[in-house]
């Protein structure tokens, strides 16, 4: 069992979930002021994604980021950032022609889905670790691309988290490691759930975490309804954990929760199993993450 547990708050995510939920964030500010009230909920880290304004849809814009960063920052709360550079990935075949993307189609190559990272510089960046079929959409990101990903993240000081939604993906991160692609420690995050990837279950939880590297950070997360139970079970399993609007819009079952809410109520569970979450503070420090107030590495290295 882990017990001292870095608590991450997905705050927005890209899906189309602002029509299932009016607490979903859309603009900069509602963004950031979610990011807010997650660090004073207890979070340890927020995770962000940024929307269209106008139609709540995906952005890719630094603007907008940029925007949420520097709110979040000159705020009177501390929290770790996580900038996602995942976007840009998401193929739907055209009806008439499957050798060209149709409508919803949104495909950047890996230096654009890394602009916002090496403009921003975020402690933080996830870095998707492989192709899959999600929902009904294929994620793009071949081995090539991934590699190129990882060189420009690592050559902007930026820790990547490495997403992996299915056991092959662990294999591949593992891969980007051995390639001298991945500084330190690695910081995994196992993203459970997502139709057709890894099932959010106690048996697929383990079997991933066993396949990770011996000096591995990781933690995992589960989306709807099995968002509270993969808390409790990554806990247990000796990893860190994720809630947040992006995985899951309920509070319980046919109550809507905001961000704050399930940062509380996570919070709260992993209290009640005998641990505590750690501070952002103490996540640099214990992550060796970039401090953003000194520019230094947590723990006293330039």
């Amino acid at each position: 069992m882990n017990r001292n547990v870095i608590l991450t708050c997905a705050v927005t995510g890209a899906g189309d979930t602002t029509a299932k939920s009016d607490r979903v964030p859309v603009t900069p500010r509602q963004i950031a002021d979610d990011c807010i009230a997650a660090a004073q909920a207890g979070a340890s880290i927020a995770h962000i994604h940024v929307r269209d304004p106008a139609t709540g849809g995906i952005s890719h814009s630094v603007d907008h980021f940029r925007e949420v960063m520097e709110r979040v920052r000159e705020a009177d709360v501390d929290i770790v950032m996580n900038i996602t550079a995942g976007g840009g990935g998401d193929w739907f075949p055209d009806a008439q022609d499957p050798t060209r993307g149709g409508p919803g189609t949104d495909i950047q190559t890996p230096a654009q889905r890394h602009e916002p990272v090496s403009e921003l510089l975020p402690e933080l960046c996830t870095l998707d670790c492989g192709s899959l079929n999600f929902g009904d959409m294929v994620y793009v990101n071949p081995a090539d691309w991934l590699r190129e990903h990882a060189r420009l993240v690592q050559a902007a000081g930026v820790k990547p988290e490495l997403e992996c939604f299915d056991l092959g993906h662990v294999w591949f991160a593992r891969q980007l490691q051995q390639e001298g692609l991945i500084d330190g420690d690695p910081l995994y995050q196992l993203c459970l759930g997502i139709p057709w990837g890894a099932e959010a279950d106690t048996e697929t939880m383990l079997t991933m975490r066993n396949k990770l590297p011996h000096n591995a950070h990781w933690a995992a997360f589960g989306i709807g309804r099995q968002q509270m139970p993969m808390v409790a079970q990554a806990v247990l399993l000796g990893g860190h954990a994720r809630v947040g609007l992006e995985d899951n819009l309920y509070l319980k079952k046919g109550v809507l929760a905001s961000n704050g809410q399930l940062v509380e109520k996570a919070a709260s569970l992993i209290d009640n199993l005998g641990a505590r979450v750690m501070t952002p503070a103490e996540t640099r420090t214990h992550l060796k993450l970039r401090d953003p107030h000194s520019g230094q590495i947590a723990g006293g290295a330039v």
